[in-house]
């Protein structure tokens, strides 16, 4: 499986390009995080994505997600709303796989992208890569007070 994991550096270059925010998942910066699953409607690898997280709506509303799925050009939100983005920006943006391979990305509220994976990844592996990111121990430590 192939996993990039872009969120452990202690200094970030903004002008690369890979740190730079989403801009066609702007609504979302500082609010929620977004994973994007990337694949056509009949890949059965996307399928089981989509049922690994939305099994556990709890957990993605402590996290404050957003799943979206893109098709093509076309978006559909799975958990939380996502009506009236523009698919082929994103796409584009994203410098997603062609049409029919599967691919998956979590932007941070941040609105970076912090994972890339190219196969499905665990609900729990996902949610413990979330649960390390700086902003979400933040997050934590204010709920417990």
């Amino acid at each position: 499986m192939s996993k990039t994991l872009l969120y452990g550096a202690t200094k970030i270059d903004e002008t690369n390009a890979a740190y730079a925010a989403v801009a066609s998942l702007e609504r979302f910066q500082w609010k929620n995080r977004v994973f994007i699953v990337i694949a056509d409607r009949d890949n059965s690898r996307a399928a089981r994505q989509e049922n690994q997280l939305l099994a556990d709506r709890v957990a993605l509303e402590e996290r404050d997600m957003v799943i979206l799925r893109l098709a093509g050009s076309s978006i559909k939100p799975l958990f939380g709303s996502g009506d009236g983005l523009n698919g082929e920006a994103l796409r584009q943006e994203l410098d997603a796989p062609d049409t029919g391979e599967f691919a998956a990305f979590l932007l941070g509220k941040d609105g970076t992208v912090k994972l890339k994976v190219s196969e499905p990844i665990s609900a729990g592996e996902l949610f413990a890569i979330i649960d390390s990111m700086p902003v979400r121990a933040a997050e934590a430590v204010r709920q417990d007070q």
